[in-house]
């Protein structure tokens, strides 16, 4: 299809937003995701790099949401926002971390992490672009990431890696109730321990 069809058939094709729309708001919506990823590994408070890290992985959501991906987009919303970060946040209470304003947040490696980071950003964009450089998205068509689709293609062929995670999954959330049950018992027994001190020596006065 040479250019000049594609915007004759996205010209009589017009849906709520038009395509222009479509990709402003995808745009718009990539710089607020951009900046919020940005306050999260900047921030010195752990709460709020947890609370941006809702605000990025929302914005990775409506990403999903504009390139008719319904179903990725929902799992980035249960999976990512409505339990890896409540699984941070119930990290920093368990192991009492500073709410405020932590000095040692930062590692002092921040320009090599940098570097690192600009290197990635940049060979993932060189690898999108280059896989999906002639592929267009119709956005009147039938929706190839729908939950019909996604489903079909991940029990017919994905079916051992989703059970395998799942099992991952259990095997982390088991392992984090047992690691929580001994911090209580250590706790409770230091804290018999010194009641036992403070009676003893009471019964010594």
């Amino acid at each position: 299809m040479t250019l000049a069809a594609a915007a004759t058939a996205a010209t009589h094709g017009r849906g709520f937003l038009s395509p222009s729309g479509v990709e402003i708001a995808f745009l718009l919506v990539g710089l607020v995701t951009l900046a919020a990823a940005v306050v999260t590994v900047t921030t010195r408070q752990l709460v709020h790099a947890a609370l941006w890290l809702v605000v990025a992985l929302g914005g990775l959501a409506v990403e999903y949401l504009l390139l008719t991906a319904e179903f990725i987009a929902w799992v980035q919303v249960l999976i990512y926002v409505g339990a890896v970060v409540v699984l941070l946040l119930f990290g920093l209470m368990l192991t009492r971390a500073p709410i405020g304003r932590s000095p040692d947040a930062d590692s002092g490696n921040r320009w090599a992490a940098l570097a690192v980071a600009v290197a990635a950003a940049a060979t993932l964009v060189w690898v999108v672009t280059d896989a999906f450089r002639t592929t267009w998205i119709d956005l009147d068509g039938p929706a190839a990431g729908s939950t019909r689709a996604t489903g079909e293609s991940l029990f017919r062929h994905w079916v051992l890696p989703f059970e395998a995670l799942s099992v991952l999954l259990l095997a982390a959330l088991v392992g984090a109730i047992v690691l929580s049950r001994k911090h209580k018992a250590a706790s409770d027994g230091a804290e018999a321990d010194r009641a036992q001190a403070r009676a003893d020596k009471a019964g010594v006065r």
